[in-house]
């Protein structure tokens, strides 16, 4: 019988991430991933205690491949960036999954390696503990923000209809009165899609850096 078929719990939760990818988070469903796998849901029901169980697991794969780099002699805000860059590399190619990372970072064993090495950097950096985890939770805020917002960032698997949605919005942009919005007029092209992804990523990735930076030296110079 089809219920009786052998599962690879690994292989239930890529399929599970790809219909997250194509469809989002709320069509990941323990009955869709069985209809995937031709089984019965009681068949998932061995690998996970329900929905929220792989959505979970989910978490779990995205933040796994995440690339936590070895420490280093450099400075700790030039290890966060390469710990940042690693974090979001994992999120990128999975916008549509990358809230559940917020859950995963403290139920997961990569969220957890993840975390306490963000907040050894800080520490090192002379953050205080409760700072650190305050702008651990920030950091991972502005991450997912990069991840999900990219300007113009593909929405489905129809590259016309994408194209489509980015002329729509470039045109609604141009439209309004250049007196009263004079800037937003001048970025049109800039805000309705994003003209280097890389560049995007990396400024946004060193504005985060740079603000955690800042926070540090602003503790310490009011603890002088």
């Amino acid at each position: 019988m089809a219920a009786q078929k052998r599962l690879n719990r690994e292989e239930l939760i890529t399929t599970a991430l790809a219909v997250a990818d194509a469809e989002g988070l709320d069509a990941v469903t323990i009955r869709r991933v069985a209809q995937l796998h031709d089984v019965t849901p009681m068949a998932l029901y061995r690998h996970f205690p329900d929905k929220e169980g792989l959505l979970v697991a989910l978490a779990g794969r995205l933040l796994s491949c995440a690339v936590i780099p070895e420490p280093d002699d450099r400075p700790w805000h030039e290890q966060m960036r390469d710990l940042l860059s690693g974090f979001l590399d994992a999120l990128r190619p999975h916008p549509n999954a990358a809230l559940l990372v917020f859950n995963g970072m403290v139920t997961t064993d990569s969220g957890l390696a993840i975390t306490e090495r963000a907040l050894a950097l800080m520490a090192q950096g002379g953050m205080s503990v409760e700072r650190s985890a305050e702008t651990a939770s920030q950091i991972l805020g502005s991450l997912v923000a990069l991840a999900i917002a990219e300007p113009g960032r593909d929405l489905g698997p129809d590259p016309e209809a994408n194209e489509d949605a980015v002329r729509a919005k470039r045109t609604t942009l141009l439209a309004l009165s250049p007196r009263r919005y004079p800037h937003i007029v001048a970025a049109a092209d800039a805000l309705a899609a994003c003209s280097d992804q890389e560049l995007y990523f990396d400024r946004g990735i060193d504005l985060i850096v740079t603000g955690i930076r800042d926070a540090a030296r602003a503790e310490a110079a009011a603890a002088h």
